[in-house]
């Protein structure tokens, strides 16, 4: 390690901030952005600013129970839209498999779209069970 003015070492201190992206470097990598989107990729290199370029990338869909991989090849992801990134585990795929199952991009795209208009549909729902229920509040007080 590096000695410090005290002439201790340094050594088994943890690197912080951008510089512990370094641990990172040529491993597979999770990376889930502040839109949750999810990538996966060969974390090849990084900036000051968290910017991060992954080789081999691809985005993961994941709807009710099913994935689909969306292949991206190089991708660059700006640092200030990373809320999470990390080591991938050697048997991701396996664990993944077990848990989901796998479709095509076709069949995801669809599904993502029936759940977005679930998604829409129960908003406009609570949104109306709010309105009846001020209504009544008024009317009974």
């Amino acid at each position: 390690g590096v000695p410090a003015m005290d002439g201790s070492s340094h050594a088994h201190l943890p690197l912080t901030g951008t510089a512990s992206l370094v641990e990172q470097l040529d491993k597979w990598v999770l990376v889930v952005l502040r839109d949750r989107r999810n990538f996966i990729g060969c974390m090849r290199t990084f900036d000051q600013y968290a910017n991060i370029v992954l080789f081999d990338a691809f985005e993961r869909h994941i709807v009710d129970g099913c994935f689909a991989d969306d292949p991206v090849g190089i991708f660059v992801i700006r640092g200030e839209n990373v809320i999470l990134l990390g080591d991938l585990a050697p048997n991701a795929e396996e664990i993944m498999q077990k848990h989901y199952r796998r479709v095509t991009l076709k069949e995801i795209r669809r599904l993502e779209t029936e759940k977005r208009a679930e998604d829409a549909a129960e908003r406009v729902q609570e949104t109306r069970m709010k309105k009846m229920d001020r209504l009544f509040d008024d009317l009974l007080m």
